[in-house]
């Protein structure tokens, strides 16, 4: 049945184009008040789809914008359940001027598709999408239960996403979650992520006087905010680049040996991957390779420093107030709360006498990892492989995603991560682009899965 499936799929692949397009005409930019409007036609752009398409499918309001949750029905032989997540909101536009074709307005150059959500997330997931169709289309129904949420807060966190899930929980019951918002490994090589980086992202203020102070009447005599939050700043991490939060290493697991295995196997190119950003060289924790450390370990980095003067010429001040932002990437085992009061716990006891200092916590999320036994990865990597023509290499992703341990929880499902994009690709800047030949590989590898996974 798969090869009439493939074939009905290769046979429609011009219509399937065009309805990607004018899903991509919609501009459901969730963080955009006035696109409210752009949001609900979004919503009802999935919704039409499932119920044209023969599968059940609803609307669910949240506190912010709603999201589809659409299910298959029961399959006749025995097998898992899957849960297809993926979101139908995007980002903003940014400066249009940098666009080379409107961001709404989708247009094919060299066997690119540019448009905002082509990549992420409109066009990975519509693949799981038109896959589910196709089956429905030639076989009736699917041999496995397939469902679907798709949201539409995705781009500014999710906020209300954990809520649904613990209201709908019976009728999101699943056995796997597959999402399609990752990335392949190359433009060769396709890619199944099984794990995902934790976050902690804190602020950190210092106040010394209450306003700025002349640095000549004043200074040598009150405490600096912007000096002693550099120095504090760079007592976080020692020569060797861990950082020195006490606490901080003693829940991280060593790599298994099937892990290096397959983080060696991948053909990484250390000098291409320094001249990608324009460095001027690597860095990082002493006694780990580049790889290791990108996916691996966990890091504390400094993302923003405010204080005193910034513009042209000079201004000789005492700042009253100092700002540092830090994020600390957290791997599996790696408790964010634990963390979390271990940060500042060293930040009370390095702040000196005469500054005050305050602490914001923004993110606070788990890392998260499916283990490379796992049977339904085994089955996806299977999947990619028919769809894409290549073994997909088995890859970890530094960022982070607080989905994943959150299904985990409330549904106890693993997440099995499948990217067809390139990590190139420009999503949330602009000329975003989905590179067609991917598309079409990963309706054939979502179709595949369906089949694949009973077995």
């Amino acid at each position: 049945m798969i090869d009439k499936v493939i074939a009905h799929i290769e046979k429609n692949y011009e219509p399937y184009l065009e309805r990607l397009n004018a899903f991509l005409r919609i501009p459901c930019i969730s963080t955009d008040p006035a696109a409210k409007a752009a949001m609900r036609d979004g919503a009802d752009w999935v919704l039409r789809f499932f119920h044209d398409a023969g599968i059940d499918a609803g609307i669910h309001k949240t506190d912010g914008h709603p999201a589809v949750i659409a299910d298959t029905g029961p399959a006749d032989a025995a097998g898992p359940t899957i849960l297809v997540y993926g979101h139908y909101d995007v980002q903003p536009v940014g400066d249009p001027k940098l666009w080379e074709s409107g961001a709404f307005d989708p247009k094919v150059r060299q066997g690119r598709l540019y448009a905002r959500g082509s990549a992420d997330d409109k066009g990975q997931v519509l693949t799981h999408m038109l896959a589910a169709e196709a089956w429905k289309k030639i076989a009736g129904k699917l041999p496995i239960r397939v469902k679907f949420l798709i949201e539409g807060e995705e781009e500014i966190g999710s906020p209300h996403l954990g809520a649904l899930i613990e209201k709908e929980r019976e009728r999101l019951a699943c056995d796997y979650v597959c999402l399609s918002d990752t990335a392949k490994f190359s433009a060769e090589i396709p890619a199944i992520t099984y794990g995902t980086r934790g976050m902690l992202y804190k602020e950190i203020v210092y106040t010394g006087a209450r306003n700025d102070l002349h640095s000549g009447t004043f200074g040598g005599t009150f405490p600096n905010p912007a000096t002693e939050l550099i120095g504090l700043v760079g007592k976080m991490k020692d020569a060797d680049g861990r950082a020195t939060i006490p606490g901080f290493y003693d829940d991280v697991d060593a790599p298994t040996a099937k892990e290096l295995e397959s983080l060696n196997s991948l053909p990484f190119d250390e000098e291409a991957y320094r001249e990608s950003v324009g460095a001027g060289g690597l860095a990082g924790e002493k006694g780990h390779s580049t790889m290791e450390r990108r996916w691996l370990r966990p890091t504390l980095d400094v993302n923003g420093l405010l204080s005193g003067f910034t513009g042209e010429g000079a201004m000789t001040i005492i700042p009253s107030r100092a700002m540092a932002k830090v994020s600390m990437r957290l791997v599996p085992h790696q408790d964010p709360a634990k963390i979390s009061a271990a940060f500042d716990r060293f930040v009370a006891e390095h702040t000196p006498a005469g500054i005050q200092h305050e602490i914001k916590e923004f993110t606070s999320c788990a890392a998260y990892v499916c283990p490379l036994e796992n049977p339904g990865l085994q089955k996806a990597a299977a999947a990619v492989e028919a769809g894409f023509g290549v073994k997909p290499a088995f890859i970890r992703e530094g960022g982070s995603l607080p989905i994943l341990p959150l299904f985990k929880k409330t549904l106890g499902a693993e997440s099995i991560m499948m990217g067809f994009c390139l990590a190139t690709c420009n999503a949330h800047g602009p000329n975003e682009f989905m590179v067609l030949d991917d598309f079409k590989a990963g309706i054939r590898t979502a179709a595949h899965l369906i089949a694949k996974m009973p077995g």
